[in-house]
């Protein structure tokens, strides 16, 4: 089968590159006609100042009538896929597409309107670019002949938002790339040269990570041996930065960026590594990049529990401690617990029957089932 990758899609992401190498390995053939206007921007949500953002603009925008003139000179294909960020480029291709008459797939991923006004509350629900933006993706999610998110619970909020029908969105889980997180070989144990628990948390500083509850717990066990790594930036920042300057806590280290490659030493330095504790329907319906990368790297994993997570997990000490969301108290007392088990000194080796379904040749081939079962071939 012949697919052809089309449009702006962001290269930078785990998901979209795990997506493309998963089919390559399920022997998709790939087209790729692309347009990288996303490279260097991690959060796109945090772009600021009128000249970036109109330069950014004028970039996306401006790249369309080559897209477009490219795609119509490619050879005979099977089907598109717009991965993320698709939301402008369903709607360009769709009728090009059809004019093909090729069906075309969306990785929709992250709902743009979900994420900035129903998740992170930038703008409210009732403000005419909220109204707006919904109307876009409602019409762009029927543009597409396939759907799909990276969870099935994720796939039933997006069919409830966007008044779809039940069954209407997919599902394929987002997965980690083997090469850049499974456990490095011939390394001592963190725990072998640490007498403290380290504990470790990397990740955007969004509602859905919910941050405050982590800096919460760190006061809990202010007096504990546990040493904690916060590795990000974002929406938050400032707000937990006030946290800390108004009650230090010598034991949390902050630093803003790691390079993507040297994350997995970072990984396998920690006891225990933290997924999302927000409280938002969002945070209850996905699977963090980090979840999948930490569960191949084979380190123990405290997280919100969540019909989401019990696709992938189930509570399962001390590798898995699922928790409530929002529960700084949970936390600290699953922290308490794994300091417990950890006092045997023995090495925790986790998920080891998980590592072969979460890597991308795994992901592509939850990819093929569901175009199976969309019966579009």
């Amino acid at each position: 089968m012949k697919i052809v990758l089309w449009g702006t899609y962001d290269t930078g992401k785990p998901r979209v590159r795990l997506l493309r190498e998963g089919l390559r390995r399920n022997g998709f053939e790939l087209i790729e006609c692309h347009a990288n206007v996303w490279e260097g921007i991690e959060d796109k949500s945090q772009i600021s100042g009128g000249h970036q953002k109109l330069g950014l603009l004028l970039r996306w925008l401006g790249c369309y009538p080559l897209l477009i003139w490219r795609y119509c000179r490619l050879p005979a294909h099977d089907l598109v896929l717009i991965n993320y960020p698709g939301l402008l480029d369903v709607l360009l291709i769709r009728c090009f597409a059809w004019c093909r008459r090729v069906p075309v797939a969306w990785d929709v991923f992250i709902s743009a309107y979900d994420t900035v006004v129903e998740d992170r509350k930038m703008i409210s629900h009732r403000h005419p670019l909220a109204r707006l933006l919904w109307g876009v993706e409602w019409l762009a999610l029927r543009a597409a002949d396939i759907i799909f998110m990276d969870t099935q619970t994720h796939a039933k909020r997006i069919e409830t938002l966007f008044h779809l029908r039940e069954d209407t969105c997919g599902a394929v889980w987002v997965g980690a790339e083997t090469e850049k997180f499974s456990p490095p070989r011939n390394t001592e144990s963190n725990s072998a040269s640490h007498a403290a628990l380290q504990i470790l948390f990397y990740g955007q500083f969004i509602p859905l990570h919910g941050i405050g509850y982590i800096i919460e717990a760190a006061r809990l066990l202010r007096d504990a041996e546990v040493d904690w790594l916060l590795i990000g930036k974002g929406q938050e920042a400032a707000r937990i930065r006030e946290m800390l300057a108004d009650d230090p806590l010598p034991r949390v280290r902050w630093i803003e960026w790691v390079a993507y490659s040297d994350l997995i030493h970072n990984i396998a330095d920690a006891d225990i590594c933290l997924g999302i504790f927000g409280t938002s329907e969002k945070a209850a319906s996905v699977i963090p990049n980090k979840v999948f990368q930490i569960v191949m790297a084979q380190k123990p994993l405290i997280t919100r529990d969540s019909a989401a997570i019990r696709e992938l997990l189930d509570e399962c000490p001390p590798c898995t401690y699922l928790i409530p969301a929002g529960d700084a108290q949970a936390l600290a007392d699953a922290i308490e617990r794994h300091i417990t088990i950890k006092r045997d000194d023995r090495e925790i080796v986790c998920h080891d029957g998980l590592v072969d379904k979460i890597d991308a040749a795994a992901i592509g081939t939850q990819f093929r089932a569901l175009i199976d079962n969309k019966g579009k071939y």
